[in-house]
């Protein structure tokens, strides 16, 4: 009889969905301890992370009491416009508040990354051929009333804000051609808004990419050359500190800078356009840098190198850069593997595994005993 077999298969299915249950994993709950400090004898030591796409709040708990076990003070994170202003006026501030609940109970500072462009923001036949980095000219008002309303809200918890990310690379402004003019035109858009709705926040502008891309190149712009275009459009008006991204590659973080060179110190050259625009005061905050460590990419050091030439660069910052207010490794750790060269710019690995250069660094940010002798060597020439 053909109730008698939907019986059997219905108690089949029950018995099984209980069986299942039996054997899934319990949810990790999650408990906050009481508010934490960081203990740290180096306060530029800073790191970005990678928690806004974590779907496990134990995650971001456990990543975030690594930094501060680490002895960073300070997070850069990225907090994009699509994931929160999903429709136009339509907000879903949970996984925001969800990482600034842990952030501020283990004591870090947050600097916030702004960007990523939301469907609704680029308007058809536009949206269906271009990234979530092409912000179009019209939703400059859209984007700057989004980061406005980002700052009344986090008021007194962020008040440090990247306005976009690396603006002279064609692949991050949408692969539009590179205009510092159209960036100066945001920023200034986007600094009205927030100093209206957070009167003390400090707006961080650039984050300029390291590059040698001459003007008129399909990729990007000379990071250099678009400060000055910035600076000659009026851009000291609209923020309070510049954001850089400087990376070691393969050289030390004492070799010297040049306009044909792409290394640590490039942030130098940088700075010299700052005071020959008569902007001294303004500091730097280096929200990206580093090495990496990857066996088979050409810009990479082995292991123990890194480890040396990122302690190394923290005390080239700390005895010769007084403008430079943070230096932000990129980065913590990534939610899973990239399965390529950014994997070896991690300190934690997707699973939690600490590596060494994450030891090294918590043993200079704490002042703990911290020795470079043998940690080192030249492999023996043929």
């Amino acid at each position: 009889m053909n109730w008698v077999k939907w019986l059997v298969y219905g108690l089949r299915v029950i018995i099984l969905g209980g069986l299942l249950s039996l054997i899934a994993p319990i949810g990790v709950r999650v408990t906050l301890p009481p508010p934490q400090m960081v203990e740290t004898e180096q306060p530029q030591v800073c790191v970005h992370t990678r928690l806004i796409d974590e779907v496990q709040e134990w995650v971001i708990q456990k990543s975030l009491e690594s930094v501060r076990e680490m002895g960073a003070d300070t997070i850069v994170e990225f907090f994009p416009w699509a994931y929160i202003e999903y429709a136009e006026g339509v907000y879903d501030w949970s996984q925001t508040d969800l990482i600034l609940r842990h952030t501020e109970n283990q004591g870090l500072r947050v600097i916030a990354r702004m960007g990523l462009v939301p469907e609704w923001a680029r308007p058809d036949p536009d949206m269906q051929m271009t990234t979530f980095n092409y912000l179009p000219d019209e939703s400059f008002d859209e984007f700057a009333d989004f980061v406005g309303v980002f700052a009344a809200r986090y008021a007194g918890i962020i008040n440090d804000l990247i306005i976009w990310n690396e603006p002279n690379l064609a692949f991050e402004w949408g692969f539009r051609p590179v205009d510092p003019a159209l960036y100066v035109r945001m920023l200034r858009m986007v600094s009205e808004r927030v100093r209206q709705a957070n009167p003390n926040a400090q707006i961080l502008a650039g984050a300029l990419a390291p590059t040698i891309e001459p003007i008129g190149s399909v990729h990007g712009l000379n990071d250099v050359i678009y400060l000055e275009a910035m600076y000659a459009l009026g851009a000291a008006d609209y923020f309070d500190a510049l954001a850089v991204h400087t990376y070691g590659f393969t050289d030390a973080p004492e070799s010297p800078p040049g306009h044909e060179v792409l290394n640590f110190r490039r942030v130098e050259l940088l700075r010299e356009v700052m005071i020959q625009n008569g902007d001294p005061e303004t500091p730097i905050y280096i929200t990206e840098s580093g090495w990496n460590d990857h066996p088979r990419w050409t810009k990479a050091v082995r292991p123990s190198r890194r480890i040396a030439y990122t302690i190394d660069g923290f005390e080239w910052a700390e005895q010769h850069w007084p403008w430079a207010e943070k230096v932000c490794l990129w980065v913590l750790r990534y939610p899973r593997p990239t399965s390529s060269y950014p994997d070896n710019f991690t300190l934690i690995t997707p699973e939690f595994q600490y590596k060494p250069i994450y030891y090294a660094i918590q043993s200079y940010a704490r002042g703990w005993d911290f020795t470079r002798e043998g940690l080192w060597q030249d492999p023996p020439s043929d």
